[in-house]
């Protein structure tokens, strides 16, 4: 029996990298088949973050099962590990597979499409999970990589529930990561963005993120690295010296939530306002032109009008590029939900407003100061309604299809930006027109 696959993926770029080696599992196994598809199989790599993530993929799984009742539609990810009762209960899920059990897909599947599973759940607990699958992440380009370093989160901040998906804190090692780099390079990935649940936590035999990115630029000849999120604390200076090498990409994603003392106690983050600050102008001061961008939690439970006023006074006198505003959700099992009264969610989308206003107004501002700089942008090997090419300082660029036809995919040259387009209502990132830089 010939089989189809298709993966279907929610949430972060952890899930992009494991829905990456989901499918480079199958495709190894005997289960793929270039022949005409006599099966469909869905499988749908979901997220957790929130509970509307998860009615995301319910509402999926149904449609899907509408317009095709005879597919097989394969449950795993976040959701499928904290959230199994809401796929348990519907017919529309022909397999469950938890965290817990990811790494065991292709056999799983194989036994469905053959009828010889006596179960349709497969979970058990996360925290015992010790293995970290190595080899996803690629991206249909094939001109960057998602490289997944670590899983799983020791933290337990009091709005989420991801350690409850993903188990304790573990990581892959410098070497097996820097021979993957490798591998990625001679399959002609140019740029590895390293990623995980929570990277600051990475590390190898007492060896920590600032020692494997200075090995990853010494042992391999991969051109560009970037970095996902971190917290403002784990921004040491040893890392931003690290950033004096150009091929670490001048860009950061800081998942700073709060910059109110007191919010910031209640999310248990280990941080406050005064190291918000430090943090953003030790990257101004050290780094020319960096890109910084941010999550902001707008309207937790303890986020008095008072406490939200303070976040937005600090972050409008500081120096970043762009904040990724979410209005708080409510996720149960987590203490934010079920031990602190409400803010009535008008309001959370009133200060989220408020915030992504800010946000508007410093990338756009931001934007109009890129123009007429030259940078160093990586040609993707196929063209998208978003971007063609991304510069190291995150400049989004999008050609003439007679310009980019000239262009060699997958190369990186000099481009000097000429003008920048965003739309208020988009939800996008903006992007840049350009023009080549005749050497």
């Amino acid at each position: 029996m010939s089989v189809q696959f298709e993966t279907h993926t929610f949430g972060c770029k952890v899930n992009t990298y494991d829905s990456g080696l989901i499918h480079q599992n199958i495709k190894s196994s005997e289960l793929f088949n270039n022949s005409e598809a006599t099966k469909k199989v869905h499988i749908l790599n979901t997220c957790a973050v929130t509970a509307e993530a998860t009615k995301e993929a319910v509402k999926l799984m149904g449609r899907l099962k509408k317009e095709s009742p005879d597919c097989l539609v394969v449950v795993t990810g976040c959701a499928a590990q904290v959230d199994t009762e809401s796929f348990e209960n519907v017919l529309g899920a022909d397999l469950v597979v938890a965290n817990s059990h990811k790494s065991s897909l292709p056999v799983l599947i194989d036994q469905l499409i053959h009828s010889k599973l006596e179960q349709r759940i497969f979970k058990s607990n996360i925290f015992k999970k010790e293995d970290l699958e190595i080899g996803g992440g690629v991206q249909n380009d094939h001109t960057r990589s998602f490289l997944k370093i670590q899983d799983g989160c020791n933290s337990f901040c009091s709005f989420c529930i991801i350690p409850y998906a993903r188990g304790k804190s573990r990581s892959i090692g410098i070497t097996d990561l820097s021979n993957r780099v490798v591998e990625l390079y001679a399959q002609g990935v140019r740029e590895v963005v390293l990623t995980g649940v929570h990277i600051g936590d990475y590390e190898d035999n007492q060896k920590t993120l600032e020692d494997l990115v200075e090995a990853l630029l010494i042992r391999t000849p991969m051109p560009r690295f970037r970095l996902s999120s971190l917290e403002p604390i784990e921004i040491s200076d040893r890392l931003l010296e690290l950033y004096q090498e150009d091929r670490l990409c001048p860009h950061f994603h800081m998942s700073i939530q709060s910059a109110n003392d007191g919010v910031l106690k209640d999310m248990k983050r280990k941080y406050g306002q005064s190291e918000v600050q430090k943090t953003l102008l030790k990257i101004s001061k050290k780094l020319k032109n960096p890109f910084v961008g941010m999550d902001v939690i707008a309207g937790f439970p303890t986020e008095s009008f008072e406490a939200f006023e303070d976040t937005y006074l600090a972050l409008a006198d500081l120096p970043w590029t762009r904040l990724h505003v979410f209005p708080y959700s409510e996720r149960k099992g987590t203490k934010a939900a079920e031990v602190f009264k409400q803010i009535p969610y008008s309001e959370r989308k009133a200060r989220a407003a408020r915030l992504r206003e800010l946000s508007g107004a410093k990338y756009k501002a931001w934007g109009r100061s890129q123009v007429g700089n030259v940078q160093k942008a990586l040609i993707y090997k196929k063209q998208s309604k978003k971007t063609d090419a991304l510069t190291r300082h995150h400049c989004n660029i999008k050609f003439d299809e007679r310009v980019y036809s000239g262009l060699v995919p997958g190369t990186e040259i000099s481009l000097k930006l000429t003008e920048f387009h965003w739309n208020d209502g988009s939800g996008q990132d903006g992007y840049f027109e350009a023009e080549v830089v005749r050497s």
